[in-house]
């Protein structure tokens, strides 16, 4: 995973939406779908980007697919983020 890969996956909205639906808890693809008013292929491309940068991750149970969101990457951006805006401000202090 690169961080470029991963900010590409973070600047669409429909893909921030997907996270946002994600973090009270796992969903089916269709669960997924259900709840955008685009195709089910866009959808599903959209989780492919989502878990080629590892924001995802999917289990399959049966003939459903079940998408769950992977925090530990979330938070190392965080913290790659917030170091930055550290770094910053010491700049400014200087």
């Amino acid at each position: 995973m690169s961080l470029q890969q991963t900010l590409r996956a973070l600047a669409d909205p429909v893909r921030r939406e997907i996270l946002n639906m994600l973090k009270k808890g796992r969903m089916s693809a269709g669960e997924i779908t259900d709840r955008f008013e685009v195709s089910g292929a866009a959808v599903s491309r959209h989780l492919s980007v989502l878990k080629e940068a590892d924001l995802v991750s999917d289990k399959r149970e049966g003939k459903f697919i079940y998408y769950e969101l992977n925090a530990s990457v979330l938070e190392e951006i965080m913290l790659w983020i917030s170091e930055l805006n550290g770094g910053k401000n010491d700049d400014q202090t200087k």
